[in-house]
């Protein structure tokens, strides 16, 4: 039986919910699936949202696959764009620093989001969520995203910050996870510490 994780209880961001229930039950017991498991068509529901990175050096995160939604938030192809691109600059370190620990820890990375504002682009919340994945190699070097949002999307491309974050750490053999708090100031680093054909 799946248990989603009791961070998620916004029923705004339901997406949240099916990738973070689809994720539990590929791992089973490990510390993460594998992103040759990860099945599309297994989660058609928040699909057009969803999107898989690649980490290639530190403090480089690509985008392999994303959502059609994700394309049209940005008003461009996402394939080899950097995650990075989302936001606004003063998030960017942040953002690159969550992706190391989601793989290093390992852990499930929990972001709120706002939209900046400007003409023809209006304010509306947001959430990702980072699972990770082992490549063939077995190593940690793949994410699974997923970037939930209700409003019109307004003019492309848009861009966010972060209000606040959550890090919750998984036991390396997968028996349990426990959350690892993060600062909750606004788009700034916090914590010191894509497979090119797919």
């Amino acid at each position: 039986m799946v248990q989603i994780s009791p961070f998620l209880t916004d029923r705004r961001f339901a997406d949240l919910d099916e990738i973070d229930a689809y994720w539990h039950a590929l791992k089973g017991t490990r510390a993460m699936p594998s992103r040759a498991a990860v099945n599309p068509g297994e989660i058609d529901g928040a699909l057009q949202r969803a999107f898989i990175l690649q980490r290639i050096a530190p403090g480089r995160t690509r985008l392999r696959l994303a959502g059609s939604d994700l394309r049209d938030l940005m008003g461009m192809e996402l394939r080899g764009m950097p995650l990075t691109a989302f936001f606004v600059p003063q998030a960017r370190d942040r953002v690159e620093i969550l992706c190391a620990d989601v793989c290093a820890l390992p852990g499930l990375a929990d972001l709120r989001l706002q939209a900046e504002v400007g003409p023809g682009t209006p304010a509306f919340d947001a959430r990702m969520k980072l699972w990770p994945l082992v490549d063939d190699q077995g190593r940690p070097t793949r994410i699974l995203g997923v970037f939930s949002f209700q409003a019109g999307i307004g003019t492309a491309p848009r861009r966010f910050r972060i209000t606040a974050s959550r890090l919750h750490r998984i036991d390396r053999d997968g028996s349990s996870i426990g959350k690892r708090p993060t600062t909750a100031g606004r788009d700034r680093p916090y914590l010191k510490l894509v497979k090119t054909g797919e």
